[in-house]
């Protein structure tokens, strides 16, 4: 029987969605083959989150979350397709998390295409004049610069930002386990962030 690594179980996660419980199940039900145990997860409905994305997510609620004695204050728009489930108790869980994850970790974007072109273009120019100032070769630079971009994502991007409960898991994955928990497309749509003394342009 193959060992099941945290590697493994991490880049199931990412690919389906599932928790990290019936991702090293069904890998080792497979035998640590990563599109057998897609196949399994799929067949038990755990990796449906990717088929209800694309599903209308119309109802959901805005939360809010205040910090530091009033100090930092959050709203948070968080959506799905049924009223019935905007008021369990699992969705609204996974509102107050978001929003507490939001006002500790402070994103800028909710997800990575909301980053201007320019703020991009910024990031590379300075990642890219950093590795050239190394003397590295042409083809290994833009692997360092294309690497420290996906560091920027984690750090700016709250979906792909590690929760601050747990940091094996994004914010992506916490959505995609609460759809799949509860059976409808859920979808953060904005966030405002608020710290006493900041402008907008802080």
């Amino acid at each position: 029987m193959a060992t099941i690594t945290a590697d493994q179980v991490k880049k199931l996660r990412d690919q389906t969605g599932a928790g990290m419980m019936e991702c090293k199940a069904a890998l080792t039900e497979a035998n640590g083959d990563l599109d057998n145990a897609t196949t399994i997860l799929r067949k038990r409905g755990l990796a449906s989150a990717a088929k209800k994305a694309g599903r209308m997510t119309s109802q959901g609620v805005v939360g809010s979350y205040i910090h530091l004695g009033g100090r930092v204050g959050v709203l948070v728009e968080i959506n799905c397709e049924s009223d019935f489930v905007a008021r369990t108790d699992q969705f609204q869980t996974l509102v107050k998390e978001v929003a507490m994850h939001i006002a500790a970790a402070d994103p800028k974007y909710v997800r990575r295409e909301d980053v201007p072109a320019e703020v991009l273009e910024k990031e590379r120019s300075i990642y890219r004049a950093q590795a050239e100032s190394s003397g590295k070769p042409a083809g290994v630079i833009e692997k360092i610069v294309e690497g420290k971009l996906g560091s920027f994502y984690s750090a700016a991007v709250l979906l792909e930002q590690p929760w601050i409960r747990d940091e094996a898991v994004t914010i992506q994955q916490l959505v995609a386990e609460a759809s799949a928990k509860l059976g409808e497309n859920i979808a953060i749509s904005r966030f405002a962030r608020f710290r006493v003394g900041e402008t907008a342009s802080s």
